[in-house]
């Protein structure tokens, strides 16, 4: 089933290695053998999993922190190109909610999901009680949502084609899908192959590039409308990479790398990381 396996290194908490199949039917890269269900959420109790926390204990963090202030208005900007009538957000995965923060601010009506328990409760604080659990998915009402955006989230869920089907149900009929996620096919993720950091195993159970994402959303009746560059990333997956490679947090040689990704970005439109805009149709 695939053409080139490669295996990698679950880096951030278990030191088990995984192997990534490509999907010949969809394009992506499969995490094989995917942990279970009861499992998976083993791979994420790590103080180092940074979207779960507003921890600044370093330069590292703090730096994280001051990027996301700024892609924070980005993302605000970007919804609002996406929907001139209503303001009805759903955030997938919202971590500590943040973003949806930012939006309640700006006039939006917001719900966040978010399966981290430590994380959902600071979103709450956040967001006045507006974030819940996995299940509350199934119990939101059909055509309800204007727009529905996952940052860097689909390639942790299981059972892609369901998620997809879900958010076709929950969308308007003109309503957009903003899915965010790392791109195998970037210049940092060939550089650096095994210990390319936003392979992240196997808390990454897919590795999309822009193929396998038309691939997958077309099943619904979604057309990629627009594709977007996330510049920043390619800086924040190069210097943990590089310290996946050589064992120390080598900030100069991962700038160095990330600065190279995205100057060969501006002509091979494969940055680090995109945003697909995905209207429904």
């Amino acid at each position: 089933m695939a053409k080139e396996n490669l295996k990698v290194k679950d880096h951030s908490v278990s030191g088990e290695v995984f192997e990534l199949i490509q999907n010949l039917e969809y394009g992506f890269l499969e995490t094989t053998p995917q942990p279970s269900s009861d499992k998976l959420s083993n791979y994420y109790e790590s103080e180092d999993y940074i979207s779960h926390t507003d921890s600044k204990r370093n330069l590292f963090e703090k730096a994280y922190h001051l990027v996301r202030s700024f892609s924070l208005k980005k993302k605000l900007n970007l919804i609002n190109s996406c929907s001139s009538e209503g303001k009805k957000l759903l955030d997938i995965g919202c971590g500590t909610g943040d973003f949806l923060k930012t939006a309640q601010q700006n006039n939006w009506i917001v719900s966040g999901i978010e399966p981290n328990q430590q994380a959902r409760e600071i979103a709450n604080k956040k967001t006045n009680g507006s974030v819940f659990n996995t299940g509350q998915l199934l119990k939101f009402e059909p055509n309800s949502f204007d727009v529905i955006t996952l940052w860097h989230v689909l390639e942790h869920l299981p059972n892609l084609d369901e998620q997809i089907a879900t958010f076709k149900k929950l969308l308007k009929a003109n309503g957009t899908l903003i899915i965010a996620v790392p791109n195998y096919k970037s210049f940092d993720a060939q550089y650096y192959k095994s210990f390319w950091a936003a392979y992240d195993v196997p808390r990454h159970l897919w590795h999309f590039n822009k193929t396998s994402i038309s691939n997958l959303v077309s099943k619904q009746s979604f057309k990629v409308n627009k594709i977007k560059p996330m510049w920043f990333d390619s800086f924040y997956v190069s210097m943990l990479s590089e310290k996946y490679k050589t064992g120390s947090m080598n900030a100069v040689k991962g700038f160095w790398i990330g600065l190279r990704s995205n100057l060969k970005a501006i002509g091979s439109k494969e940055a680090s990381s995109l945003i697909y805009v995905i209207k429904n149709s």
